[in-house]
């Protein structure tokens, strides 16, 4: 039985996305010849792949089996045709999480690398979408959700977090910051709470119940809303160059330290070579800065973030301990 890849990628978008008119968008064609493309894999097979019923797309039994088997096949193919056509292109690497500026750390690693083009994802979950897509080969930012399977991440920086607040802030003085004392604060976010995986767990963890949201228009106008109302706060990794502002303090936060957890991001058994050589260059430089250096006495990381650091294969520097 020989499958024509077009009904392939047709089905795996459609699976991924559960949704065909999304799929049609993703592949530029109507979704008219998304479902013909569909069908026709179907007929192929003799197995219906998706349940359409009035409570939307679904996968069925024979549809589950065969996406992942469906996902490497797509993968081979593109490998088979990059190794052709695409030996001497860049490597494209997603990245998200801009307001916590990103780039900083991969510029250091691109330094090594220079045959990276760096593209800008909305955020985690169009960046998986990209990867799966063949969109984009690699991603760097926090992951901080199950990832689909044929993904693989590793940590590669740990980051310690600041606490930034107006000069009118009742703490905005103080040499050092924890946590626990920001309970009566306002945090500050970039968008709905629910959205940002790390600012949520922070609160639920330190408990701040109050919160105020705005839109993430980049890190000036993100701070100009933020001195609007002394009672607020929000976070930022320490090395984030903040612009000139006359109004805004940034704080450290000890006893507990938040950090922030960057990964590279990248499909299985992608097989380009300057993936390969990128991860290299940023376990290195990992090395070389000590970003991996975590100690559960003096630094804070949300629950998730310390099982997934309990499962990987290398054991982690210690940071010693001095009591503050």
């Amino acid at each position: 039985m020989d499958l024509d890849l077009a009904q392939v990628r047709a089905f795996v978008l459609a699976a991924t996305e559960l949704h065909f008119g999304h799929a049609a968008e993703d592949l530029a064609i109507s979704q008219q010849a998304l479902s013909k493309r569909v069908a026709r894999l179907e007929s192929t097979l003799g197995r219906h792949l998706f349940d359409r019923g009035g409570q939307g797309v679904r996968l069925t039994e024979a549809g589950e089996r065969f996406l992942e088997p469906a996902r490497q096949a797509l993968a081979a193919a593109d490998r088979a045709v990059a190794a052709v056509l695409d030996a001497h292109r860049p490597l494209r690497i997603d990245v998200w999480g801009h307001l916590y500026a990103p780039m900083r750390t991969l510029a250091q690693v691109a330094i090594r690398e220079p045959r990276l083009e760096p593209g800008h994802g909305r955020d985690l979950s169009s960046v998986i979408a990209a990867l799966l897509h063949g969109d984009m080969d690699a991603a760097f930012g926090r992951v901080h959700a199950p990832l689909p399977a044929g993904l693989t991440h590793r940590l590669v920086r740990l980051e310690p977090v600041d606490v930034i607040f107006g000069t009118e802030h009742p703490l905005a003085h103080a040499p050092a910051i924890r946590p626990a004392q920001l309970r009566d604060s306002v945090l500050w976010t970039p968008g709905p709470l629910h959205r940002l995986d790390f600012l949520h767990r922070f609160a639920e963890a330190f408990g701040i119940h109050d919160r105020a949201e705005g839109t993430n228009l980049g890190l000036d106008h993100f701070l100009a809303d933020l001195v609007v109302d002394p009672r607020r706060f929000s976070l930022l990794p320490a090395d984030v160059p903040l612009p000139a502002h006359p109004a805004i303090r940034s704080v450290p936060l000890v006893g507990p330290t938040p950090l922030y957890a960057w990964s590279l991001l990248w499909r299985d058994n992608d097989g380009h070579l300057p993936l390969d050589t990128l991860v290299s260059a940023f376990v290195e430089e990992a090395e070389r800065n000590r970003w991996l250096e975590y100690d559960p006495l003096r630094d804070w990381l949300p629950e998730r973030q310390v099982r997934r650091m309990a499962s990987m294969p290398q054991p982690l520097p210690q940071r010693s301990f001095s009591p503050m």
